[in-house]
């Protein structure tokens, strides 16, 4: 075999795959330098929010009389202390558990419901289809801040209630993503395969057709943690959410409301945190939905 012939079959031969770190989705999301950023950041926040308590001398319930309203870098605590005299960094770690754990336990709820409903009103269409999605609109038509505030002034305030409610007023923008993907996917060859083959719709839906549209979920989900978070910090600043003692970073800036001017940190440091976290969930999403897009090719 001639040289010549041995480079044409080496170039029609196929070609491995790369690694998943080095594929081009993964590529795209490292040049994306603020969703690098936010993951950084995310991880960091959750590591330190699981572990950080077990490794501060006090705890968050701590009450260190003599040092009431200690400002930062000024004594043994080093974010300083509140009117009671409960270290910050400790309560700011603890209250970091509450706001993620409702921001990815809301996010799971929401995700749920929408792709659930987008799926069927998607793959269905015709009359449930339209009546799904027009019950979408029907809810998309109320404020989500002032639902979430009318309803949580109806219910008793708990971290499983508070997760429940922000899920319910967060899904519909999901099953408006998920609908258009499955209406689109579904005329595809390979849904028109399957269908010839004698698939069950549930088998179509959920093995053939959502598997297709899992890059915009990914990244509606990212932006939903996002959501959450600062609706748990709205409803709980308002005095509706979390109550205390149990800390969330919305509830501290409400008992720091008081104090904006002779102790502007405890203000700050909650309003921090929750700006930082909201920030790289919605870098990280840009991140991946970059990533996701096929049409996003390196040169």
């Amino acid at each position: 075999m001639s040289a010549a012939n041995l480079s044409d079959t080496q170039s029609l031969a196929p070609q491995l795959p790369p690694s998943r770190w080095n594929s081009a989705g993964m590529r795209r999301f490292r040049r994306h330098k603020l969703a690098v950023f936010g993951a950084a950041a995310i991880v960091t926040m959750v590591l330190a929010c699981v572990f950080g308590p077990m490794l501060l001398p006090y705890s968050d319930t701590f009450i260190d009389i003599r040092q009431r309203f200690a400002p930062p870098f000024s004594g043994p605590h080093v974010l300083g202390t509140d009117p009671l005299g409960r270290d910050i960094l400790a309560r700011l770690l603890m209250a970091g558990r509450i706001s993620l754990a409702v921001g990815f336990s809301a996010m799971l709820v929401s995700m749920a419901i929408g792709v659930c409903v987008g799926v069927i009103a998607g793959f269905y269409q015709g009359v449930v289809g339209a009546a799904l999605m027009r019950f979408v609109d029907a809810m998309l038509c109320f404020p989500s801040i002032f639902l979430l505030l009318a309803i949580s002034a109806l219910i008793e305030p708990s971290v499983p209630s508070i997760v429940l409610l922000i899920a319910m007023t967060s899904w519909m923008e999901v099953a408006r993503v998920v609908e258009a993907q499955i209406r689109s996917l579904r005329t595809r060859d390979f849904a028109v395969a399957a269908v010839s083959m004698g698939s069950s719709n549930a088998r179509i839906m959920f093995r053939e057709l959502l598997p297709n549209a899992v890059a915009p979920i990914v990244v509606a989900a990212t932006l939903n943690v996002a959501h959450a978070i600062l609706a748990e910090s709205y409803i709980s600043f308002l005095g509706y959410g979390i109550q205390p003692p149990t800390p969330s970073w919305g509830n501290m800036l409400e008992n720091a409301q008081s104090y904006l001017t002779s102790a502007p940190w405890l203000a700050i440091l909650p309003g921090a945190a929750i700006t930082l976290a909201v920030t790289s969930f919605n870098f990280v999403g840009d991140g991946l939905r970059d990533a996701l897009d096929p049409r996003m090719d390196l040169p």
